[in-house]
């Protein structure tokens, strides 16, 4: 069964090889694809991928509006495997757990992974508030560790005839809303540490995350 992996990437050219070799090393035995989704990045993340392209199953999807869970939405509409793996490329989701990810996908339909350990100070407050935030407006995912997880697996029938509008950078929230599913397991893993590049957590992704929660209590 080929297995697709959906990355979106900006500004990520230092990380990008690192992350592709170690994600060839963990499905070494395995059928996949990866896709990169560039959002033009100025650093060429999009030229290195390309080349990256050459000696690995990488496609490159170049795409000049910017937005994380934008990108996966693309990621989804170019995959051509039935299990679908969305990561980001900074290193901080190690690809290392994905075969935990694809033991686990064989009795449920999306497998979470959750942060064990490794998260700033920072990043644990901003992600407890949103968690509560979600566990006080939508009760069926209530018992969740982490339901705006960026690090994820499903079987593409879980998102089929399902309408996504992500804003911002979360989309894994809109999904366990809307799809088709029954079963979901969580994983954990521990969260590296950003040794290269910038973060792409700001105030304005704080404030697309309360638009996009909003809005989906609102379409519900």
């Amino acid at each position: 069964m080929l297995i697709s992996l959906i990355i979106p990437t900006y500004n990520e050219r230092k990380n990008l090889s690192e992350l592709i070799r170690r994600i060839d090393n963990s499905l070494s035995k395995i059928n996949y694809e990866v896709i990169i989704i560039d959002d033009n990045s100025p650093d060429g993340t999009g030229k290195l991928a390309e080349k990256l392209s050459k000696t690995y199953p990488v496609k490159v999807i170049h795409k000049k509006e910017r937005g994380l869970a934008l990108a996966v939405v693309t990621g989804f509409k170019h995959a051509r495997g039935e299990i679908l793996l969305v990561m980001d490329a900074d290193l901080q989701h190690p690809p290392e757990r994905i075969p935990y990810f694809l033991k686990e996908i064989k009795n449920a339909d999306i497998v979470i992974g959750t942060r064990y350990t490794g998260v700033s100070f920072k990043r644990k407050i901003i992600s407890k508030g949103a968690k509560l935030l979600v566990m006080i407006l939508f009760s069926s995912i209530r018992k969740l560790k982490e339901p705006h997880s960026g690090f994820f697996m499903l079987k593409k029938k879980v998102i089929e005839d399902v309408k996504l509008e992500p804003i911002g950078f979360k989309i894994l929230l809109e999904i366990l809303l809307k799809g088709n599913y029954k079963n979901v397991v969580e994983v954990p893993f521990v969260f590296g540490e950003r040794k290269k590049g910038e973060s792409k957590l700001n105030v304005r992704e704080i404030l697309n995350f309360l638009r996009h929660v909003l809005s989906l209590k609102l379409g519900l």
